[in-house]
C-alpha cells in the first residue's frame, strides 16, 4: 500500500533505551524491580484505605484514586518496555501505539486534575475546618473524581486522534521507550505545527492550570499554618499536606520540563530519563511517601500486618 510515493507505516520500532553495550539485562532487572515495587506499594495503599474504617475520609478517597491511576499509568508503558529489553524486534503495531498513547494520555491528564482536587481538599481542611464536612461531602468527592476522569477521557481521545490521523510514511523508528507525543510528531510526513500548538495548549490548560490551582491552594494553606501560634500545631497541620506536596513536586517537575520546554532544548536522551521519572519513579515513590510521612497510614499498615500474622 502506497501513499505520496512512500510506504505507509503500520509498525513502529523503538530504539534501545541505552547505547551502552551489554547494559540491557541490568536495565531490565532494575526497571522490573521498580515496576513491581510501584504495583505492590499502590495496591497496598488501595487495600489499606478500603479495609481500615479510620481512612474512610475524602483525603484517602482521593489517595485511593491516585494509587489506582498510578497502577494504570505505569502498566500502560513499562511492561512493553520490559519486553523490548529482551527482544531484538523492539516495536509496536500502529494500532498498539495509538492505544498506548491514549491510555497514557488519559491517565496522565486525569492525574493532573486529581492532584488539583487533592490540593483543594487539603485547602478546605486546613483553611476552613468548620466547613470541611459540608464542602467536602461524598457527593463533592465523587464529582471531582468523575470530572477529572471525564477531562482525561475526552482530551486523550482528541489528542490521540489528532496525532494518528497524520500521515506516517517512514522512517518508523521512535527514539523513546513508548509512544509519546513529541517523538511521534518527529516521524510524521506532514507539517506538524498545528499539532505542536495543540499539544502546548493542552499542556498549558491541563498541566499548568491545575498546577497553578495547587500552588494557589498551598499559598493559602501556608498562610493559615504560619498564623498558628504553637510550633506543634504548625507541624501537625503541615504533616497533613506535606506528602501530597512532595508527590506534586515529583510528578509536575518532570512533566513540565518534558512538555513545556522550548523545542530547541529537546533532547531524546534527557527526554527518556524525564519520562522514566514520571512514568515509574513517581508511582514507585508515592506509596513510600504517604506511608512514611503519614501517621494514619502507618497505623493502618501496622494493623493490617498484625491481623495477617
Amino acid at each position: 500500500m502506497t501513499s505520496w510515493n512512500h510506504t505507509v507505516v503500520t509498525y513502529f520500532q523503538f530504539l534501545a533505551f541505552s547505547s551502552i553495550p551489554g547494559i540491557q539485562g541490568s536495565l531490565f532487572c532494575l526497571v522490573l524491580l521498580m515496576y513491581l515495587s510501584a504495583l505492590v506499594g499502590n495496591i497496598l495503599i488501595i487495600v489499606i484505605t478500603m479495609v481500615d474504617a479510620a481512612l474512610h475520609s475524602p483525603m484517602y478517597f482521593f489517595l485511593k484514586n491516585l494509587s489506582f491511576l498510578e497502577i494504570g499509568y505505569t502498566t500502560s508503558t513499562i511492561p512493553k518496555m520490559l519486553v523490548n529489553f529482551l527482544t531484538k524486534r523492539k516495536g509496536i503495531s500502529f494500532l498498539g501505539c495509538a492505544t498506548q498513547m491514549y491510555a497514557f494520555s488519559l491517565l496522565g491528564i486525569t492525574e493532573c486534575c486529581l492532584l488539583a482536587a487533592m490540593a483543594y481538599d487539603r485547602y478546605v481542611a486546613i483553611c476552613h475546618p468548620l466547613r470541611y464536612t459540608t464542602v467536602m461531602s461524598w457527593n463533592m468527592c465523587f464529582l471531582l473524581s468523575a470530572v477529572s476522569w471525564l477531562i482525561g477521557v475526552l482530551l486523550a481521545l482528541g489528542q490521540t486522534t489528532f496525532i494518528f490521523t497524520l500521515p506516517y510514511c517512514g522512517p518508523n523508528r521512535i527514539n523513546h521507550f513508548f509512544c509519546d507525543l513529541l517523538p511521534l510528531l518527529k516521524l510524521a510526513c506532514a507539517d506538524t505545527f498545528k499539532n505542536e500548538i495543540a499539544i502546548y495548549i493542552i499542556a498549558v490548560l491541563f498541566i499548568m492550570v491545575p498546577f497553578l490551582l495547587i500552588v494557589t491552594s498551598y499559598v493559602q494553606i501556608l498562610h493559615t499554618i504560619f498564623k498558628i501560634p504553637s510550633a506543634g500545631g504548625k507541624r501537625k497541620m503541615f504533616s497533613t499536606c506535606s506528602s501530597h506536596l512532595v508527590v506534586v513536586t515529583l510528578f509536575y517537575g518532570s512533566g513540565i520540563v518534558t512538555y513545556l520546554r522550548p523545542k530547541d532544548f529537546y533532547s531524546s536522551s534527557s527526554n527518556k530519563l524525564l519520562s522514566l521519572s514520571y512514568t515509574l519513579m513517581s508511582p514507585m515513590m508515592n506509596p513510600l511517601i504517604y506511608s512514611l510521612r503519614n501517621k494514619e497510614v502507618k497505623e493502618a499498615l501496622k494493623k493490617l500486618i498484625a491481623k495477617n500474622i
